[in-house]
């Protein structure tokens, strides 16, 4: 790995299940792991069950945009963590890939969404410990 590990959360649309992993990330990790989250087929904006289920967190993704995932993206990354994206994220040797089976936030209201965030924490959390346990 890179001096600060590099890790990407891919999803879908981009717009809930990676966008809360990567402020959950970005927020636990206080600068000493690099985030990034693209999607397949990334959505106009962020969901907003999900930006309000980490608001209650205090985190804003309000102004984040979904991007497209990109064969750099995967380059620069160490870890990369799947959560639907199925076979469209381009896998290249060297990287660790890991696939987070998560419920998609997509169209659910916040009492849904509460336990994706809540998921989502648990699992940011025990990558955080590990990255900065090497």
């Amino acid at each position: 790995m890179t001096t600060i590990p590099e890790v990407l959360f891919v999803c879908v649309h981009n717009a809930g299940r990676s966008q809360m992993a990567a402020a959950l990330l970005t927020h636990y990790a206080m600068g000493r792991v690099a985030v990034r989250s693209a999607g397949s087929e990334p959505a106009e904006k962020v969901n907003p069950a999900a930006a309000a289920a980490v608001a209650e967190w205090g985190l804003d993704i309000t102004a984040e945009v979904p991007s497209k995932l990109s064969t750099e993206d995967v380059e620069a990354s160490d870890v990369v963590i799947t959560m639907g994206c199925g076979d469209t994220c381009p896998v290249f040797p060297g990287k660790r890939y890991l696939d987070w089976q998560l419920e998609d936030p997509a169209g659910q209201g916040i009492d849904a969404v509460r336990p994706i965030r809540d998921d989502i924490d648990r699992r940011v959390r025990g990558l955080l410990a590990e990255l900065l346990d090497t």
